[in-house]
């Protein structure tokens, strides 16, 4: 009869040759399990497939790596099945899956966010390759697509339908030279796109319209008068028209959150792990909403690289991932509770390039 100390390590053997294909840093990420994980991933490091994987073995496995825990019985064809795996004679099938994992988490139960529509669309399609029809069930997307789908739920606590409009920039453009028609706003002064660029850059700092007012409406500079104007009554428009524009769908969210405790916490409840793709180009409203979801969970995920930041035009801020990682101290994660890994090695770029 199989002890315990040898299943344990038979099934570690196991789980080591199904991700063999992974440096060791990698599937050190994909193991870790409980508690918060930072990970600097330089340029072709394999930060995707790290994602996917861990993601593929928090739904198979769950926290079997480390566990010690054991099954109160196995039969003598799995215990052959699972001797041979650990040799590597055969693959796992469902049954013996089943039998090695510890508190596996559902796939639906899982966040994925990621900043661009095609790094979530590749995203999606690993995590179906590896998981089949589960893969669907993993809620990845961009923080955007995330937002517009909670509120199409949870919109009428906000006071809009769940049917309301989402204006993408054509709309708000239109809507805009509307707004400055109505206020006397020539465009010789301030151009319609100028005055939307205040505007999300405003939103983004979760400064609404009727803040934007107080602090500049009797301002000295004319411009700025100008953009308020056009704020407080673009905003009353979409609200009239029971539309929000492309930045409203982040703003509405937390504003959601902090209104209505019960809803958040039903979302934090419902996502047991959280994870941040690209994390050097989280802007502060991003963040927020990150924190929010994670306050329940000490489970979160973030990957990112200062170097790669691109988003700075849209205020994403590197110093928030350097704050957390480059700042902090020394990897350990003892002090902080967060454990920090770096993964260093190109396999995308020829020598030529990395010499």
């Amino acid at each position: 009869m199989i002890t315990n100390e040898e299943f344990i390590t038979l099934r570690r053997a196991v789980l080591d040759r199904r991700f063999a294909r992974m440096n060791a840093p990698q599937r050190q990420a994909v193991f870790h399990t409980e508690g918060p994980l930072l990970i600097l991933a330089g340029a072709g490091s394999g930060k995707t497939t790290v994602l996917v994987n861990r993601i593929a073995n928090l739904v198979r496995y769950g926290s079997a790596y480390h566990s010690d825990a054991m099954p109160a019985s196995i039969s003598a064809p799995m215990e052959q099945m699972l001797r041979d795996c650990a040799a590597g004679l055969c693959d796992t099938d469902a049954t013996l899956d089943a039998l090695l994992a510890v508190d596996p988490c559902p796939a639906w139960r899982i966040l994925a966010i990621t900043f661009t529509n095609k790094a979530a669309g590749e995203l999606k399609e690993r995590l179906k390759r590896m998981l089949g029809e589960q893969g669907d069930e993993v809620a990845a997307s961009t923080f955007h697509s995330f937002c517009a789908r909670l509120l199409r739920r949870e919109a009428e606590y906000l006071g809009y339908s769940r049917h309301f409009t989402i204006y993408d920039t054509d709309d708000s453009r239109r809507l805009m030279k509307l707004c400055m028609k109505e206020r006397g706003i020539e465009e010789k002064m301030i151009g319609h796109k100028a005055i939307l660029g205040e505007i999300s850059r405003a939103k983004d700092t979760l400064t609404t319209c009727e803040e934007y007012a107080a602090t500049y409406a009797n301002g000295a500079d004319i411009r700025l008068r100008k953009v308020a104007k056009a704020y407080v009554l673009y905003q009353k428009k979409l609200r009239e028209a029971d539309a929000m524009d492309f930045d409203d769908l982040l703003v509405r969210t937390l504003e959601l959150f902090a209104d209505h405790p019960p809803v958040l916490d039903s979302y934090r409840q419902r996502f047991r792990y959280v994870h941040v793709d690209e994390y050097q180009d989280t802007n502060d409203i991003q963040e927020e909403i990150f924190c929010a979801l994670r306050k329940k969970t000490d489970n979160a995920f973030f990957v990112g690289d200062i170097k790669q930041s691109i988003y700075r035009f849209r205020l994403a801020e590197p110093a928030l991932f350097a704050d957390r990682y480059v700042r902090s101290k020394p990897f350990t994660g003892v002090e902080t509770g967060e454990v920090r890994l770096s993964l260093n090695r190109n396999f995308r770029s020829r020598p030529e390039v990395l010499e």
